[in-house]
């Protein structure tokens, strides 16, 4: 038999554009289950159109403490002044950069200089077949992660990723194609005085196994700014290697470039089984949008062939900016002198001003600031949820990110991350100053008896 008419008639309907699933009113029927994951509310949205739209309206009032804008470091918009104007002196250069396309694995001057660099400075065994340019470091974690994690059809099992610390960065949270592929744990939290602590690995609760496809975390970590320790790094080195994982460190504001890490620290080390990603936006690039992998050279050539297909080329102005900055190592010295004791005197600072305008009637504590530019504030005794606390310090024009969104892959709930903030000290001092003054103000009047 065949169908009734109505059915076919039914068949034959194309869904008109912006016509709903039934019973889901607010979902499009165009809207793919992918579409969906990438397209839906966020952290990293949210934190992103907050930035963008309070630099737009422009208002002297919104105090920014929220996204990851650095700060504007005189000494370095001065070498930026000035390398735009070498470049527009030599003949050829700005034609090329503005009017060529790049290989999809990205300028092939850059790539040497960036190999070279790395062989001088850190010793690493590496050349230009080990070196991506990739349209910032969120894309390229976006195709780094997607590429090595998910179903694996020849075995039936889903890779995953682990993140041997939470709370890590709020952009890997949304970013795998794939449901559940991520996997969180809990930190060990060591007490240090009255007002900070640190987090730690928990190597007995991470459970290394098979279907692992990568350990990743950032170093500094975003947002709390703990650095894992070398020894640390190592032992997650000696772990990955052993089931035959790879060991992801995110250095987007760590060692060498941008060098923003507080306590002494050795350089890190290279490993055929480990991948390195840096980024420009942190030494004040941000909006050139160029992004750096290190790993082995098979990833990279598929690295390489995913941006081809997803965006042809790289940004080249960047590349260009920065090349003879890595040659010469002009570059670390700006890093050392300059963008580092920035950020270190302004978190000194901040710091200052949260233990004085907290007082002591305000349960606190400060993750020990070991990098990057922001603090991570925990508040044991806070009676509202993080995002509430979010809302009406918004309310109020500030600008903060809530905690929870930093926590993905966690199996359970866990207080503490309802309990957190993170705080960005790059604006003017003054606007931080008032900030922290109203957060104070609303942490008291949230806060349990």
């Amino acid at each position: 038999m065949g169908m009734p008419a109505k059915d076919t008639a039914r068949l034959r309907e194309k869904p008109t554009p912006g016509a709903t699933i039934p019973g889901r009113m607010d979902i499009p029927r165009w809207l793919s289950h992918v579409g969906r994951r990438l397209s839906g509310p966020t952290g990293i949205y949210s934190l992103m159109e907050d930035l963008g739209q309070a630099l737009e309206r422009g208002s002297p009032e919104t105090i920014m403490m929220g996204g990851g804008n650095p700060g504007h470091v005189p000494a370095a918009e001065a070498v930026w002044r000035r390398r735009l104007g070498e470049m527009l002196a030599e003949p050829g250069l700005v034609e090329a950069t503005l009017g060529d396309y790049d290989g999809p694995q990205g300028r092939r001057r850059f790539l040497v200089a960036v190999a070279e660099f790395f062989r001088r400075q850190c010793g690493w065994d590496i050349g230009p077949e080990h070196v991506t340019v990739t349209t910032g470091s969120q894309t390229g974690s976006f195709m780094l992660l997607n590429l090595i994690a998910g179903d694996d059809r020849e075995t039936g099992r889903q890779r995953r990723v682990l993140f041997p610390i939470v709370p890590e960065y709020i952009g890997y949270a949304d970013q795998l194609l794939c449901d559940g592929g991520l996997v969180g744990r809990r930190p060990l939290i060591e007490e240090r005085g009255p007002h900070r602590f640190k987090y730690h690995v928990d190597f007995g609760g991470l459970s290394l196994d098979d279907d692992l496809a990568a350990v990743c975390l950032s170093r500094p970590t975003n947002p709390s700014t703990n650095v894992v320790a070398h020894d640390e790094l190592e032992r997650l080195s000696e772990e990955t290697r052993r089931v035959g994982a790879l060991l992801i460190v995110d250095n987007a504001y760590g060692l060498p470039i941008p060098g923003i890490v507080f306590p002494p620290t050795p350089m890190p080390a290279w490993r055929d089984h480990m991948v390195m990603t840096f980024s420009l936006s942190k030494l004040g690039l941000p909006a050139t949008r160029t992004g750096i992998v290190i790993g082995a050279p098979e990833l990279v050539r598929r690295l390489a062939a995913m941006t081809a297909v997803v965006g042809l080329a790289n940004p080249s102005i960047g590349q260009a900016i920065v090349e003879p900055l890595l040659r010469s190592d002009e570059i670390l010295g700006l890093c050392r002198d300059h963008i580092r004791p920035f950020y270190a005197a302004r978190c000194q600072q901040t710091l200052e001003w949260i233990d004085e305008l907290m007082g002591s009637d305000v349960a606190y504590a400060v993750h020990e600031p070991e990098g990057a530019f922001f603090l991570w504030l925990w508040l044991p005794r806070l009676s509202i949820s993080d995002r509430e606390l979010y809302a009406r310090l918004k309310a109020r024009g500030v600008l903060v990110v809530p905690g929870s969104y930093f926590f993905a892959g966690l199996d359970q709930e866990w207080t503490h991350a309802r309990q957190c903030l993170r705080i960005s000290y790059g604006q003017p001092p003054e606007r931080v100053r008032r900030g922290i003054e109203l957060l104070a103000e609303e942490a008291r009047k949230a806060q349990r008896v």
